[in-house]
């Protein structure tokens, strides 16, 4: 499986939160502007773990990262999730729409009956190939994030059932990202994180509300560079707009 397997796109919906684009930063290519990434995983008991995890995010201070929710849902399902996690972050949370621009300090949740990859800093959504029960979202973004953005990709694998994310993990590993896979002892279903610590590859196994400070910690370690003066404004300037619920510009 690839992360530019043939599907067909599905038309943009409205976003959970509704932002100016006009007055939103346009993508860079520039590598001073470059952030990291988090691919968070999760299946059966993920909601309690996605709410310990965010409660553990620092309220006061930005972290400079993208979070991205794959979370297995039933493809009937309408997801509130976007306005359920709103209650336990600061940051904007969004439905992911087709197209969607990815940014720091931003919280993005799949759409459900989508696949979902990560391609030139964008989030795209594909209808899926494979039947229900054996889809594999989590390896899927997971495996396009680590092709995409290299040593910047982040997976997180929460609770859940059987192995999705696993190969992922190994993806993300062979282009030098980093993986955290919750702590057994604290799911509510332990199939997932057992089968990404059976592959030797996970960097930090710790409950979830545990991994925002390692995560942090990391990021800063990992990604910190000196930045000119006229870069600082400019990051500062633009740290100050809302993350567009938009696609990039076509023609």
């Amino acid at each position: 499986m690839t992360a530019t397997k043939p599907g067909k796109q599905h038309k943009p919906k409205t976003a959970a939160v509704s932002v100016n684009a006009e007055n939103s930063p346009k993508i860079s290519a520039d590598p001073e502007a470059a952030f990291p990434i988090v691919g968070i995983g999760a299946s059966a008991g993920g909601l309690a773990a996605f709410e310990a995890f965010f409660s553990g995010l620092p309220k006061d201070q930005e972290t400079g990262i993208a979070f991205v929710l794959v979370q297995h849902l039933a493809p009937d399902h309408k997801s509130m999730l976007a306005e359920l996690f709103q209650r336990y972050t600061t940051m904007p949370v969004f439905e992911v729409e087709d197209g969607m621009v990815v940014r720091p300090n931003c919280v993005y949740i799949i759409t459900p009956n989508y696949d979902m990859a990560f391609m030139n800093g964008v989030l795209q959504l594909l209808e899926p190939t494979a039947p229900r029960g054996q889809r594999l979202p989590i390896d899927y973004f997971f495996q396009s994030l680590a092709t995409d953005q290299r040593e910047r990709a982040i997976g997180i694998v929460l609770s859940g059932t059987a192995s999705d994310g696993t190969q992922g993990v190994r993806a993300i590993k062979a282009e030098g990202g980093m993986v955290m896979a919750q702590n057994p002892e604290s799911t509510e279903f332990d199939g997932m994180p057992n089968s990404a610590i059976a592959s030797g590859l996970v960097d930090y196994i710790l409950p979830p509300a545990e991994m925002p400070a390692r995560l942090i910690a990391y990021a800063r370690h990992a990604f910190a560079k000196p930045r000119s003066t006229t870069v600082a404004r400019q990051r500062s300037r633009a740290s100050e707009n809302l993350c567009p619920a938009t696609r990039p510009d076509r023609p």
